[in-house]
Formats: structure tokens, C-alpha cells, sequence
């Protein structure tokens, strides 16, 4: 991390220096706002220190020209009593905060931290949205977002049974994503272009269902008022799915496996029998073979249904992608809602890595939106999070032995991260909120390398 330090007072700058050197990072010195604006276009810059009153180029134009030019670097302002004001102006103009003289190093040095973690943070958002919309463009499907190994080997098993006529069950817990398997499915077919119909069994009625698969003929019962065609019908020469396969009847099983094995049927009530050229994908939460010992599914439409089986994991066994989908839907959610909310503090993302999701994406989505309603500034924290999702995290927590002096508490905790991290130390120097050049030193003085 590299940090520009602009002053017109020579002892200022090169004491602000020495002082951040010592704290690990890597500074420039500048002695007025043109000298430094020069620095900034010229050099990799990762934070500004600047002081309000120079000759040549001042501090509030050198704040107006970062923050048009290069947004994403923060600026804290350094000022006299005398200018408190113009300070807080400048707040509003931008700058991330402001110390006034004397300076307090503490205040400062907590201030940089805070700043460079939330530059880091902006451009983990922007680098996380890159690799987004580099998956998606790979993967030729923008809804399925994933880049674990689980998540590839299902991609490529979506395009290799997409452009054939075996029907295909989707498998997989309640709120996986399970539709967005079927839609890909039929979008990489060759009857892409063709109806999709999708029926999702477990939201209609026993007594509705055969009417709405099948269709029904005037008069053929009590509210059949006139013809109907059903979804399979209406499928024909496309694409049909049967979301919670598990959910139906013994008599709709029956007709679903005449289609599967005749390529016809008749509607309710109708005599004509009706022949169609229909894909069928289904999906279930359930486990059929379980139903077909317990009597609920028949074994040979099971089969028929399974020719192709497609499982999509669950959320916890595919962590790797969690970012990749928080990115996703913070930025949608964002623009649904006309705020900018630029990430996840270091201690959100690391419950949310934690938390097991047992509702899976479903979950996880609601979690972002609320998250993002609720968050009050550009970075959603803790305490944004939805209260089950903060208290379900209980697994790795550290226990501090009472009685241990702030040292070897700290040396527990740095151990314990580094543990949780699996020795990642990037990682564990953003869990920690601290720089990755502290986290080393840390980590020499305890001598955890050797441990």
C-alpha cells in the first residue's frame, strides 16, 4: 500500500513519513497540491494525506481533481483549529475524513487503516464483478454463477444432454436453483426457440393439476366452461417443466409416463388423442427412491423421468462461489433499490463464509437485499445482517482464557484466524481488519510460522 503525503510544512511530510514507514507502509512525499496531483498521475497511488492551505495548488482543488479523476482513493484531510470548517467542507466534497493539528498519530494511523481497507474492499467489489461477468461470458448463460469445481462439472453436463431428446431430472435441496438448471437447459437446446412451459406441481391442486397438465373438454366438470388446452399442449415442439415432481398423484403419474413412453394422451373428458413432440425436464427436492419404497412414486416413471440426472450442490459445498454471488446480487439489488453499496466489511464476509445457508441461494438472496435495505452507509457490516445469519455462525469461534495479558490474547486470535484461513494470509489480514504488512510483523513477534 502506497500512500501520498502532501504538506507545504517540510517537517510535517517527512515526520508523517518516517511515522507510516514505521507502521509498514510505503509513502511519497509531495510539497504543494500540483507537485502531489503529478505524483498521483504518475504513480500507483493507494491513499492521499493532504493539508488544506498550500501555495501553487490547494488541498480542496486537489481533493475535487482525485475524486473526479481517480473516485476510488480516499483522502484525509490534515487542517488547522482555525479551519475546521473548510474540513468538514471538504467531507462533503469527498474526502474520507480529516485530523486537525497537532496531529494525533494514533487518530491517524486508525484513520489509514480504516481507508485503505475500504479502498481494498472497493477494489475487490470492482475485481469480483469483473470475474462475474468473465464467468458468464464463459459460461454462455448469465443466471448460473459459479466458477467451484462442483458448479463447472454441472455446467459442462447442462451443455453436453442440453441438445438431446433425454429427459432430464434436476435434482438438489430447496433453494439451489434448481429452475435455473431447467432454463439453461432448454436455452442451449436446439428448441430454444420453441415454448417453455413450466408447471410448478406442488402450487396446484390434486383436482386441478390433470386439467392443467392435460387440459379438459367443455362440460367434462362442474366450472369446465369451455375447451382448455393443457401444458403439455402448449409445450409441444418445445420445452416442458415439472417443478416438485414429487408432488403428484397416483392417476397424473400414470398419464405423465403415457407421454413419456406414446408421445400422446387425450385431455379430461376428451375421446382425441392428442400427439406431441415435448422435452420433458423435471425437478424434485425429494428423494424418489425413498417414494417409490414408501409406495408415493412409481418406479417406472421414475426412470423414464431419469435418464439424464443432474444434481446441483448446495450452497455449502460450493463456498468458493459465495463471494461471486453476494457480488451478484449486491449489484442488483443496488440498482433495484437506487443505492451504492460498495461491499461487505472484512467481519460480514467472514460470517457469511461461515454461516452453513441451509435455505441455499434463495437464502442467501434475501440476505443480500435485507442486508442492503437496511445498511445505512456504503459497506454492509454485522449488524446489517439478518439476526439469524449473525447468531447461526457458532463454529471456530475463538475462546480467550481469562486471566492472559493482551499479547497473548492477541497471539490466540491471529492463530486462530490464520487456522480458519487455512494459513491464507491475505485473508486473514482483511478477517482481522489489519494490514497484511502488520499481520507479518504479528506473526514474526508471536512466531506463528513455526507453529
Amino acid at each position: 500500500m502506497q500512500i501520498l503525503i502532501v504538506d507545504d510544512e517540510k517537517n510535517i511530510r517527512t515526520g508523517l513519513s518516517k511515522a507510516l514507514s514505521l507502521e509498514g507502509y510505503q509513502t511519497v512525499i509531495a510539497a504543494d497540491g500540483q507537485e502531489g496531483w503529478e505524483v498521483v498521475n504518475n504513480t500507483e497511488i493507494d491513499l492521499i494525506i493532504s493539508d488544506l492551505k498550500m501555495p501553487k495548488m490547494s488541498g480542496e482543488e486537489l481533493l475535487k481533481k482525485v475524486t473526479s479523476a481517480y473516485p476510488t482513493v480516499p483522502v484525509i484531510i490534515l487542517t488547522g483549529h482555525g479551519t475546521v470548517e473548510s474540513a468538514v467542507q471538504a467531507m462533503q466534497n469527498g474526502a474520507f475524513d480529516f485530523v486537525t493539528k497537532p496531529i494525533n498519530l494514533d487518530r491517524l494511523t486508525l484513520l489509514v487503516k480504516r481507508a485503505l481497507s475500504s479502498r481494498e474492499l472497493h477494489q475487490k467489489h470492482e475485481a469480483l464483478k469483473r470475474e462475474v461477468d468473465q464467468l458468464r461470458k464463459q459460461n454462455d448463460y448469465g443466471a448460473i454463477i459459479g466458477k467451484s469445481v462442483k458448479m463447472r462439472k454441472m455446467m459442462e453436463a447442462i451443455k453436453q444432454v442440453a441438445d438431446t431428446k433425454a429427459s432430464v431430472l434436476i435434482t438438489g435441496e430447496s433453494g439451489v436453483g434448481k429452475e435455473l438448471v431447467a432454463d439453461a437447459v432448454h436455452a442451449f437446446s436446439s428448441r430454444s426457440d420453441g415454448p417453455y412451459v413450466k408447471v410448478h406441481c406442488a402450487a396446484l391442486s390434486e383436482s386441478l393439476l390433470e386439467s392443467e397438465l392435460f387440459g379438459h373438454e367443455k362440460g367434462s366438470f362442474t366450472g369446465a366452461v369451455s375447451q382448455k388446452k393443457g401444458r403439455f399442449e402448449l409445450s409441444d415442439h418445445g420445452t416442458i417443466f415439472l417443478d416438485e415432481i414429487g408432488e403428484i398423484n397416483a392417476q397424473v403419474q400414470i398419464k405423465i409416463l403415457r407421454v413419456l413412453q406414446e408421445k400422446n394422451f387425450e385431455r379430461v373428458g376428451g375421446e382425441q388423442t392428442i400427439s406431441i413432440d415435448t422435452r420433458i425436464i423435471s425437478a424434485t427436492n425429494r428423494d424418489l427412491k425413498s417414494e417409490i419404497e414408501s409406495g408415493n412414486f412409481r418406479e417406472d416413471l421414475f426412470y423414464r423421468l431419469n435418464v439424464v440426472n443432474i444434481e446441483v450442490p448446495p450452497l455449502r459445498e460450493r463456498k468458493e462461489d459465495i463471494p461471486l454471488l453476494m457480488n451478484a446480487f449486491l449489484e442488483e439489488f443496488n440498482e433495484e433499490n437506487g443505492k451504492e453499496v460498495h461491499g461487505f466489511s472484512p467481519k460480514a464476509q467472514s460470517i457469511m463464509y461461515r454461516y452453513t445457508w441451509p435455505g441455499n441461494i434463495r437464502e442467501l438472496r434475501n440476505c443480500i437485499e435485507s442486508s442492503l435495505v437496511m445498511c445505512k452507509g456504503d459497506m454492509i457490516d454485522i449488524v446489517d445482517l439478518p439476526v439469524h445469519v449473525r447468531n447461526g455462525v457458532t463454529d471456530d469461534q475463538v475462546s480467550i482464557q481469562l486471566g492472559l495479558s493482551l499479547g497473548e490474547a492477541e497471539k490466540e486470535i491471529i492463530k486462530a484466524t490464520l487456522a480458519f484461513c487455512k494459513g491464507n494470509k491475505s485473508k486473514t489480514a482483511e478477517v482481522l481488519g489489519i494490514g497484511r504488512k502488520t499481520l507479518h510483523r504479528k506473526i514474526q513477534e508471536y512466531q506463528l510460522d513455526e507453529s
